[in-house]
């Protein structure tokens, strides 16, 4: 029966991705290492958010060359690691950007009321009510409000300019893409472009509605991309300097 048992037992893939802790100038950062067949270098990512690595490596490569490449970027992580913040908290008296502006945070103090946007002596402030550990909550339910808000007015707008039909607008907390959108018609958002600024929440809708015209990503849907938002350059290049920055929050 024993032997039998072990038969049937699933055997674990070789070179299958592993995770472990690297140590980057203090930080203790979960460090995924993906072998992959088709690699012909070495990949380091650091995650959206700042708290997590990714390396991707050819299949078969040796732990000790792993490290020695580790080692030989360590000033290239501190560097890059130093723009995101240690600790990730939502807590009053912290910044939160809208539309590309910090807000500072700043708690009524009451148990009911609205999430409200103010001016106070220059400052950009987010006020929040209600109980402490609902803070994350409600800032996170304020932003996708905005969100889709800007996002239903820009993609409505852009699709009446290229004669397209929306079928829906839909908005996620996704990590590996900012939009998409189905042949039917039916668009997605990561509600986290509301803390860019307005020209690149344009681009994304822009570049969603393009796709109701050109389903791929030719020199044609590039164009009307470009027709539809005369800033998507500058959009994409604040978007591949910047994205990571907008997932630094942990909303719980």
């Amino acid at each position: 029966m024993l032997s039998r048992l072990s038969f049937l037992q699933k055997p674990e893939r070789p070179n299958a991705p592993s995770t472990r802790t690297h140590e980057v100038a203090g930080r203790s950062l979960p460090l995924t290492v993906k072998p992959d067949r088709r690699a012909r270098r070495i990949t380091l990512r650091i995650e959206p958010g700042g708290q997590a690595l990714k390396l991707t490596v050819p299949f078969g490569l040796k732990a000790r060359e792993i490290d020695d490449f580790l080692a030989r970027h360590e000033g290239w992580l501190m560097t890059r690691l130093a723009r995101f913040p240690r600790s990730n908290a939502l807590t009053e008296g912290r910044y939160l950007h809208l539309r590309g502006v910090a807000h500072r945070i700043e708690r009524t103090g009451l148990l009911r009321g609205l999430t409200q946007t103010a001016d106070v002596d220059g400052e950009a402030v987010i006020r929040v009510g209600g109980a402490e550990d609902h803070l994350a909550r409600r800032l996170k339910d304020y932003l996708k409000a905005e969100a889709r808000k800007d996002l239903e007015a820009r993609s409505q707008a852009h699709a009446a300019a290229v004669g397209a039909t929306i079928k829906s607008i839909t908005l996620k907390d996704t990590k590996s893409r900012w939009g998409s959108c189905s042949h039917d018609g039916a668009l997605s958002f990561s509600w986290r472009i509301i803390m860019a600024p307005p020209y690149v929440l344009d681009y994304l809708a822009a570049h969603e509605v393009a796709h109701l015209k050109e389903m791929n990503h030719s020199d044609r849907f590039w164009a009307v991309c470009a027709r539809l938002c005369p800033r998507m350059d500058e959009a994409r290049h604040w978007l591949k300097r910047n994205g990571a920055m907008l997932h630094v929050h942990d909303f719980g």
